[in-house]
């Protein structure tokens, strides 16, 4: 290789490692590839330079020199650092969504833009929550390969019929209108109407159970009336239960209101007295009830009506159970 080709090389290879988050030392690169320090220099100075010429590739890109570690660094806005991927693989693996090779798969792959000097440290970090990694409970082969080809049918409004495990693990066969997918809790979900009558009411469907898709020749529109917004479904839904849309209203008087409000993202706080918190929300369905019952006695429903008679039913249930269980524990020790 020619003095020309090697330098193209070792220009590269101090962009890819600026690109990866490493600190750009002139003194032990010149080290590493046996040339001068001012050969370096020279290489970083033709970097900053392609780097001020090109701002419509590049963006705001720049190559910055820090007096504490006396090396040189990377600044850019388009790329991931290490430290984002981090974030980004540690809340993959906490959201338990994909298989374990699955998981692995995707790791192995962005630990491929991670520093040099970063890789091993993030290995390791991330070694014992992979060793105890528990996925949830798949019937598809693949949720990836489930959640793209339903992505291209919903872009594509392509009518679908999908072979799916019900709650009751019933196998069932349905034609729909894919409309959407949003996670929620371990799982992604399809949305979707049925396609078999002109039926508006949202379903859902847990991605990693339809074990099978087939994509009809059919193609279907939506007219804006019946258009489909998954964010605003996401702040108003609880544990994806569908039902109707209401406005609740309810005390608390717990530890941490802001774990309230972060829960549900629509609720605000509109009354303070002494330690009860009065919270209104806009919710979805009966998901909410569940969330509200694990609270225990630190929530009390106050709006709609509706609702503090479910949390009342499903309160004197619990009793109920308590009750029945003290009974028969008291009997057996009798016997």
């Amino acid at each position: 290789m020619g003095k020309t080709a090697e330098k193209k090389n070792r220009v590269l290879d101090i962009f890819y490692r600026g690109m990866k988050g490493e600190s750009l030392s002139v003194g032990k690169i010149a080290d590493e590839y046996g040339v001068s320090t001012k050969s370096i220099s020279r290489d970083i100075n033709e970097i900053k330079n392609f780097l001020s010429d090109n701002r419509d590739l590049v963006g705001n890109t720049e190559l910055k020199y820090s007096s504490s570690s006396k090396s040189y660094y990377l600044e850019f806005e388009n790329f991931l650092l290490s430290r984002e991927l981090m974030a980004i693989m540690k809340m993959m693996v906490g959201c338990r969504a994909f298989s374990k090779m699955e998981m692995l798969k995707l790791l192995s792959k962005l630990k491929n833009f991670i520093s040099y000097h970063d890789r091993e440290m993030m290995e390791r970090l991330l070694a014992r929550e992979m060793y105890h990694y528990k996925e949830v409970g798949h019937d598809c082969k693949s949720v990836i390969e489930s959640i793209w080809q339903l992505t291209r049918c919903i872009h594509n409004r392509i009518e679908i019929s999908v072979t799916y495990y019900k709650m009751d693990r019933k196998l069932v066969e349905r034609r729909i209108r894919p409309i959407a997918i949003t996670f929620s809790d371990y799982y992604f979900y399809l949305i979707a109407y049925r396609g078999d009558k002109e039926d508006w009411k949202p379903l859902y469907y847990r991605v990693d159970r339809i074990v099978h898709i087939v994509e009809h020749r059919t193609r279907f529109t939506i007219d804006k009336d019946h258009d489909f917004d998954e964010g605003e479904l996401r702040n108003k839904i609880q544990f994806m239960c569908p039902g109707e849309y209401r406005r609740i209203k309810f005390e608390y008087q717990g530890p941490s209101v802001q774990a309230i409000l972060d829960k549900l993202p629509t609720a605000r706080m509109v009354d303070v007295k002494g330690d009860v918190k009065i919270i209104e929300a806009e919710t979805y369905g009966t998901g909410v009830n569940m969330f509200l019952l694990s609270q225990g006695s630190m929530v009390k429903a106050l709006e709609p009506e509706s609702l503090v008679e479910e949390m009342k039913a499903e309160v004197e249930k619990v009793a109920r159970l308590y009750d029945l269980f003290v009974k028969e524990g008291c009997e057996n020790r009798s016997e």
